[in-house]
């Protein structure tokens, strides 16, 4: 589907703007040029956050675009966060969302030395935008999820040279975000046991996995992610980005059905893993996601936030206030 058919696709499904005037920061987004989905650039980011809610500011997910083709190889990771930092400074001043941070990939597994030279290479083409890394640890061994694989190796939480590179980011004052799938949430525990002096960030609730062999399963997976869930959770030094539930591995398969879905339809299919997480890690420790333009296969982003927002009813306005806002604030540093 290009560009021009997925908002198409999109505007047949056409709400109200709830609570218009509250304030957002969303803490995930990607950009790219080149990728197996629609361009997404700037505009394309505004067209997005100025449906109706109030985003005020941003925080970029590295998503491996834009590396340089040249130079040290540790090195060329930068290129993505200097693609970025032009943006960022482009979106400012317009009265209109801003890229306020930048979220950078590095091999954390590599010699302490060649990452620490990194690390100085993303804030200094990052212009005071660079706040953290995220190394992704998302592994399927059977390959049968159709979706990606962030590493060819099952057991990347645990090796020794990974979470030196893990702890090395608290050192500096910097976070580690990854992505992974929710049979390897209790490796991920583990890893952010032995790191405790560094905010470490949970993307998209671990990814609960809805197809392959989880097909038919979301039930029972649900169950067995929560216990895992309320087990990270003992974790202080553990935050959660709460959204991404929309990716094709989820399960809920929106982005096959002709008319994507309303926002009750979200909210309601996805209420039980917002107000797990919530419960576990409280307010103050999470904040809500758009995941896009990834999860703009299966809604927009005017319906997503509206979600968000039917999701957080039942909290008082200091907590929506934090799920919304003051979570990724504080997080990220922006």
């Amino acid at each position: 589907m290009n560009k021009q058919e997925q908002r198409a696709w999109l505007d047949q499904t056409t709400e109200a703007i709830i609570d218009p005037q509250r304030q957002i920061i969303d803490p995930h987004h990607h950009m790219w040029r080149t990728s197996g989905l629609p361009v997404y650039l700037l505009e394309d980011l505004w067209d997005d956050t100025e449906s109706g809610h109030n985003i005020v500011k941003t925080v970029f997910m590295e998503c491996g675009t834009e590396y340089r083709t040249w130079g040290p190889e540790h090195l060329r990771v930068v290129g993505e966060t200097e693609f970025v930092r032009d943006a960022a400074i482009a979106s400012r001043g317009k009265g209109k969302a801003e890229i306020a941070g930048i979220v950078a990939h590095a091999d954390l597994s590599t010699d302490l030395g060649l990452l620490q030279e990194t690390l100085a290479a993303h804030e200094e083409a990052g212009q005071g935008l660079f706040r953290g890394i995220r190394h992704g640890g998302a592994h399927d061994p059977g390959k049968n999820l159709g979706w990606l694989n962030a590493t060819p190796r099952a057991n990347l939480f645990s090796e020794s040279t990974f979470r030196n590179g893990v702890e090395l980011l608290g050192k500096l004052g910097y976070t580690y975000d990854s992505w992974h799938y929710h049979f390897q949430n209790n490796a991920y525990t583990d890893l952010a046991q032995s790191a405790p002096d560094t905010t470490i960030v949970l993307d998209h609730f671990g990814t609960p996995c809805g197809v392959g062999e989880y097909e038919g399963k979301m039930d029972a997976v649900l169950v067995e992610w929560k216990t895992e869930i309320s087990r990270m959770a003992q974790c202080e030094n553990v935050v959660v980005k709460i959204g991404g539930l929309a990716m094709p591995v989820n399960g809920f398969n929106w982005h096959l059905q002709n008319i994507p879905p309303t926002s009750d339809l979200v909210a309601a299919a996805h209420r039980d893993y917002y107000l797990h997480t919530i419960e576990a890690f409280g307010p103050s420790r999470c904040m809500f996601e758009s995941n896009f333009p990834v999860d703009k296969l299966s809604m927009s982003y005017a319906v997503y936030w509206n979600a968000m927002k039917k999701i957080a009813a039942e909290f008082s306005e200091a907590e929506q206030h934090e799920l919304f806002y003051g979570t990724a604030a504080r997080v990220y540093r922006v």
